[in-house]
């Protein structure tokens, strides 16, 4: 195990516990007192905790990581919106990544409809949501078991996915701002997700808006490599989630709102918005806030063959561009200023 794995682990068990001493450290990471003592005065010397006579305890006023228990309650309408969406831009055929998370799982749940696909993931509750999927392979990275999220992560996870090239991303993660993009509170996790961004084409961000505006730890997702996000309306009282869009859009971040009042009659909007269009009966509730220029391109990941799928890999097919494709509905520009 490395030295970054071995403290991360060691964080996490401080996090869970409150206070942990050092021969059970030594016993979970499986290395020597020795050992951990350093790893333990290296996160103390970086305000991660606070050592203690034959241990490790929380410093003052760290908060504990939200485990996937707490995390599955929240938002819980928000998400099954925002999955609904984001799957309408999958069409048949496509090879994918999917990360882990709450929201991410919702979205799997309803790729298990579309034939044909190829679904990469590191999160077994995601393989789970597949598992009986009709004409859909799963696709599992290696990896180390992370059990608050139930996610594969670590250096077998990485070297799993590298060489491989898909049409797009789907991630989830603990906040996004349009300073620094998406984030977690994860070392582990925030590695593994770089590795699924770089063996895409394009990056979808799937994130309710509670998750807007907040900035954690660890940088997954820098903004200029976040094609789409995906998220719902936030409340009209919620000030800061719509500065966040409104700054993501500038960005050249696509942005999808899903769960927004429906069949609006489309005209000019007034002084400030962006405009609107009618929404047809019966399609899903969506507004898009256009690109406000030309969206910078991305050279493809090495080792990827025309179209950017892998050089002789079989059985992954691209895809058109998301700025290329609407499926089965217009899109209704979002007025995000009126706020």
């Amino acid at each position: 195990m490395f030295a970054a794995e071995r403290r991360q682990l060691i964080l996490e068990m401080v996090r869970a516990n409150g206070a942990v001493s050092l021969r059970e450290l030594a016993r979970v990471v499986q290395t020597s007192e020795v050992t951990v003592r350093r790893d333990v005065r290296a996160l103390e010397a970086e305000g991660l905790l606070d050592r203690r006579h034959g241990g490790a305890v929380l410093p003052g006023g760290f908060t504990r990581e939200s485990g996937f228990p707490q995390k599955s309650h929240l938002a819980t309408a928000e998400k099954t919106a925002i999955a609904d969406l984001a799957a309408s831009f999958v069409e048949e055929g496509e090879a994918v990544v999917v990360g882990a998370g709450t929201t991410t799982q919702e979205l799997a749940r309803r790729l298990a409809r579309i034939p044909g696909l190829t679904v990469v993931t590191n999160s077994l509750l995601v393989a789970q949501a597949l598992a009986h999927a009709n004409r859909v392979e799963v696709v599992m990275t290696g990896g180390t078991l992370r059990g608050s999220n139930y996610a594969l992560v670590g250096s077998g996870a990485e070297q799993s996915l590298q060489g491989l090239r898909v049409t797009r991303a789907f991630l989830s993660g603990s906040g996004l701002t349009a300073e620094r993009g998406l984030s977690t509170s994860n070392m582990l996790s925030a590695s593994v997700d770089r590795a699924l961004v770089q063996a895409a084409a394009e990056v979808v961000v799937l994130a309710d808006h509670t998750k807007l505006g907040t900035d954690t730890m660890f940088q997954t997702v820098p903004t200029d490599l976040i094609s789409r996000l995906v998220t719902d309306e936030p409340p009209a009282h919620d000030e800061r989630a719509a500065t966040e869009l409104q700054a993501l859009a500038d960005q050249g971040v696509r942005v999808s709102v899903a769960g927004g009042a429906a069949g609006a009659a489309g005209g000019a909007g007034g002084a400030g918005t962006l405009g609107s269009e009618a929404v047809p009966p019966g399609s899903r509730s969506r507004r898009d806030v256009p690109l406000p220029g030309q969206r910078r391109t991305h050279a493809p990941g090495p080792g990827s063959g025309p179209g950017g799928a892998p050089g002789g890999g079989p059985g992954l097919r691209s895809a058109p561009p998301l700025t290329q494709q609407e499926p089965g509905e217009r899109a209704r520009v979002a007025d995000l200023r009126r706020r």
